[in-house]
């Protein structure tokens, strides 16, 4: 399982998870929930205190990532799976991104 934080405009939003069966799991943080002037993080994402779950990454998440011969580039200098979405989400979403939204690798705790 890999998880990474959504932050919107440098405030925790909530958790990206995907499990090792390659399912996604997104969920805003409480906080995040009881707060009215926070927003949702995309239209398709709205504020709600369910988990949404996909079979495959949220297409807000996957519009996110490099394209073309960018997205070829990274992969092979970072050595990322050019079809493992999340791990080039992580890697690229964590700095800089068009938008307020960025995607910060959780590191997993012993």
């Amino acid at each position: 399982m890999r998880k990474a934080i959504v932050l919107y405009k440098d405030d925790e939003a909530g958790v990206l998870i995907q499990h090792d069966d390659g399912t996604f799991k997104f969920r805003y943080h409480e906080s995040w929930m009881t707060d009215s002037k926070k927003p949702g993080i995309s239209l398709t994402l709205p504020k709600t205190q369910q988990t949404y779950t996909s079979n495959y990454i949220f297409p807000f998440f996957y519009n996110m990532l490099p394209e073309g011969s960018n997205r070829e580039v990274i992969c092979k200098h970072l050595r990322i799976d050019p079809d493992d979405y999340f791990g080039i989400l992580m890697t690229t979403a964590k700095i800089d991104t068009i938008g307020a939204i960025r995607v910060i690798k959780m590191e997993a705790k012993e």
